[in-house]
Order: C-alpha cells, then structure tokens, then sequence
C-alpha cells in the first residue's frame, strides 16, 4: 500500500492533500526560518487517527510537525525543518468537549479557537484567559502550549497557567491522560465520580505537562485540554495610566502586583496602543502623534457577589498608589478611552490582526526578564535598532508580568513592509543576531524558536542532555517536529 493510500484510508481521502498551493502555505511563515516544503497535509478528526498517523511514521520514519493554529504563523516552529516531512492540521478536532461552571473549567479539543471558546463559555457565565489579543485563527491549546503570557497577572500562579489536564499522544504513539485525568476510568466515568480533571499534577511526581509546554511539537502531540477559566465579569472599570516615562509606571506596577490588586495589568508604549484601537495605517500614525509614550492599562472586573464594591474599593486604592507615583489614572486619553480598550481587550483580534495593520509585517523579539530591568533593555534595543538603522519609532513596546509579578514578559514589536528588502534585512539581523546581545545582557529566552535556539542552549549543556534524553524516551525515532529547539 502507498503511503498515499494509507493515509487516505486513516483520515479520509478529502483530508489530506498535497496540492503544492497548499503544501507552499505550510513551508514558510512570517519569520525568518528556511523555507521547506512539506510532503502532505493531513487532517485528523479524532485521537484514534492522531495515534494511527504517529504509528505510520514511526514505520515509515516520516518527520510530522503539529498545527493547530490557522495563518498567518509568525515564530517559525510550524515549517519543517527537513524535508519528506508532513503536516498533522489539528483544526478539524474542533469540539469543545466540557463546559464546568461550578469548578470554573472548560475541556477543548487543539482546533478551537478563542472565537469559538468565549461565545460559549458566556452562555455559562465564564469566560477563558487569553494572551493579549490573539489573532482570530489562534488555537486555544497552541496558545497554552506556547506558554503566552495571560494580561492578568494576579490570576496567574504557575508558567503553564491555564492549561490543567491534557491527553497527550507521544512520539512513540501511546497515548497518556496527564495529571487527575489519568487512571484506567474514561472520562466520562470520571465524570460521574466527581472528578473535573482539575489537578495538573501527576502521575506521581512526573508532571507531563511541563513536558510538553513550550516543546514545539517535539514530544507528543495534544489532543484536548481541560484549562482554568474566570467568572464573566458583571462591571468593568478600566483605566489608562499615562507617563512619559516608563519608570513611574513600573513603580506603580510593583504596587500593584505586591497585593495583587487588579486584573488586567500592562504596559503599552504609544505606538502598540495606536495598533489595538485603530484598524487603517494612516488612523495609527494619527493616533501615536498623540498618545503619551508609555501607558500602562489596569483594569478592576467585578463579579461575584457585591460586584460594585468590590470594583470601587480597587478603584480608590489605585488612586492612592498612583498618586504617590505622581501620575493620574484616567479613563480618556487624547485619542483612546479605556472603556473602548475593554470591549477590543475582552475578544481575539478583528481582522486586520492587529501586529499587521500598520505596515503588513510584524517580527518580535520576546523574552523574561523582571520589571525592574525593563527600562534597561529598551535603550539596549534602541542602540541596537540605531547601529542598523531602523528607525525606533517603529518598534512597539509590551510589558506584560507574568506569576503574580515575580517577573515579566517583555516583548519588542519590529513593524515592517515585507516588500521592502533592505528594511526586512536589518529586521532579521535584530531577531536573529541582535537578541544575542539582549540574552547575553540577561533576558532569558525560555521559549527558543528557531535561531534563538543557538544562543538559549549556551552554557546550558545539562538541560540540553535532559531534553534529548526525554526526546528519546517519548520519541525515540524522532519524529515529531526534528531540528526544533536544542534536538
């Protein structure tokens, strides 16, 4: 039997497809990986056929790359990094499997989208935490997976929050059901026991889902997730804090975030803020004319019981914070009202997503680091732009912390015209040579894709010889996405 037909007989002939319009659409992305074309692409429908797609390429030792987002793709791990490889799409396993109100829970298959999440979650009165206005084509459990960042801070408690419990196909094709999911009973029997799959921990003092998060495919793949969810907030205040410069912002951050105060909480240089409220280039340009340099966004949701005073009494004591920080909360700016931000920050991106509305291209360097250092790295990075000569007044900025505030998440935003080559050129020296310099100055790339991966392994040999032993251990034949990070 071809290997054609196998697959055909797996997945159905009209999943999979090796139409080279389509082959060209998974073999490059918005990064600056090399382009490789893939073999096929194949859709699978349900974790039987994940499995059955895994054991076919151990036999025929064909390289699979997991996707479950939809384009555009901008970090270079969903291109193969040989060739012969083939795509396993996961966005057909679209069920959203559980909706838990009582233990503020929801069970996903990798296909569903924020979208499809939050509109369904409301029915509940839940609603799920999400990165900074994902891209409508984002997968729920990619975005986990990926570990980005949530802009609740005093939400967040552990780096793979919100992910829970996950069933996981390995590269040798078992399957495993991690933490309180596991154990000989199905789900559903689980389910009548009590059990909501909440506990992420397990099997004994082996947590597969630290394994799996931030492994790029490598290690197995995800065929649904149970993850934390939030109460759908019954008031809403929020507050645009402006500054000219981004140290009183980080002193009232800290503020902030030593009692937890607050939900949404980040930074924002002007520039970003344009490309979230406004949807043309020549509107964006118009609004970073006038909004202030750096604005960081707070907001206080209220549920629960007492929702009102619950937000006034987080609404006085930001006053008070502020005020000692010499800056004023407001709920207008010259240009953006926090009340509009609410409504474009409780939803995915509208089209055009937003990193692309002001000049098509988008490429970010993206690291840990804590809030105090922040200052620091972003004249590291506007010398650098300066010595290559992009212009710095095209760099957006975000600062998001991340577990409860104990670090943070900081993000430089290269906005481009991809038709222009010589700008495009200096942009891939900044990714690729550039966020050398910003690591070897302390910024830690705890998510390392593609060139990053030279830098982030340096001086780290013991994590790099317990990365490839567990890719041996759950993939021995290598199969799943080879080349990514340090295997």
């Amino acid at each position: 039997m071809t290997e054609e037909k196998k697959l055909k007989e797996i997945v159905g002939a009209g999943n999979l497809s090796h139409d080279q319009a389509i082959l060209g659409e998974y073999s490059e992305d918005l990064s600056f990986v090399p382009k490789v074309r893939p073999r096929y692409v194949v859709k699978p429908g349900n974790v039987e056929q994940v499995q059955k797609i895994v054991e076919w390429a151990n036999e025929t030792l064909t390289p699979l790359v997991p996707v479950s987002s939809g384009p555009p793709h901008f970090r270079g791990d969903t291109v193969p990094n040989v060739g012969g490889a083939v795509i396993i799409d996961l966005s057909r396993m679209k069920k959203i499997l559980r909706i838990d109100s009582f233990n503020r829970l929801a069970m996903v298959e990798p296909g569903v989208t924020f979208a499809e999440l939050q509109s369904e979650l409301a029915k509940a009165g839940l609603y799920a935490y999400m990165p900074l206005c994902p891209r409508s084509s984002k997968s729920v459990i990619g975005s986990m997976l990926e570990r980005e960042p949530i802009t609740m801070p005093a939400h967040h408690w552990d780096c793979t929050d919100p992910m829970l419990c996950a069933e996981i196909v390995f590269g040798t094709g078992d399957k495993l059901r991690g933490g309180e999911a596991a154990g000989p009973d199905t789900i559903e029997e689980q389910w009548k026991m009590g059990k909501a799959q909440m506990a992420p921990m397990g099997l004994g003092q082996f947590n597969e889902h630290r394994l799996i998060s931030g492994a790029q495919g490598t290690i197995g793949i995800v065929t649904w997730s149970t993850l934390k969810c939030r109460f759908l907030s019954k008031m809403n205040r929020t507050f645009l804090v402006p500054s000219e410069h981004i140290e009183p912002l980080i002193d009232l951050s800290y503020k902030l975030l030593r009692i937890r105060l607050g939900d949404h909480l980040f930074l924002l240089n002007g520039l970003n803020l344009a490309c979230l409220l406004a949807k043309t280039s020549g509107r964006i340009e118009e609004l970073r004319a006038i909004l202030p340099p750096w604005v960081l966004i707070v907001s206080f949701e209220g549920y629960g019981e007492l929702p009102e005073d619950k937000v006034h009494y987080q609404e006085a004591d930001l006053m008070d914070m502020a005020q000692s920080c010499q800056i004023e909360p407001k709920t207008t700016l010259a240009g953006a009202s926090a009340d509009e931000l609410s409504v474009i920050l409780s939803r995915p991106s509208e089209e055009p997503y937003w990193k692309l509305r002001l000049k098509g291209g988008c490429n970010d360097i993206f690291f840990l680091t804590t809030l105090d250092k922040i200052p620091k790295f972003v004249s590291a990075i506007s010398l650098l732009m300066c010595t290559h000569r992009y212009p710095v007044e095209n760099m957006g900025v975000y600062i998001q912390p991340v577990v409860q505030g104990t670090s943070c998440h900081c993000e430089f935003n290269l906005y481009h015209e991809p038709a222009r080559q010589n700008e495009l050129d200096n942009i891939r020296w900044m990714v690729n040579e550039g966020s050398r310099d910003l690591a070897k100055q302390g910024g830690f790339f705890s998510r390392p894709y593609g060139a990053w991966a030279d830098f982030a392994y340096t001086g780290a040999s013991e994590a790099v010889a317990m990365q490839r032993k567990m890719k041996k251990i759950f993939d021995p034949k290598g199969i799943l996405n080879p080349g990514k990070l340090c295997l």
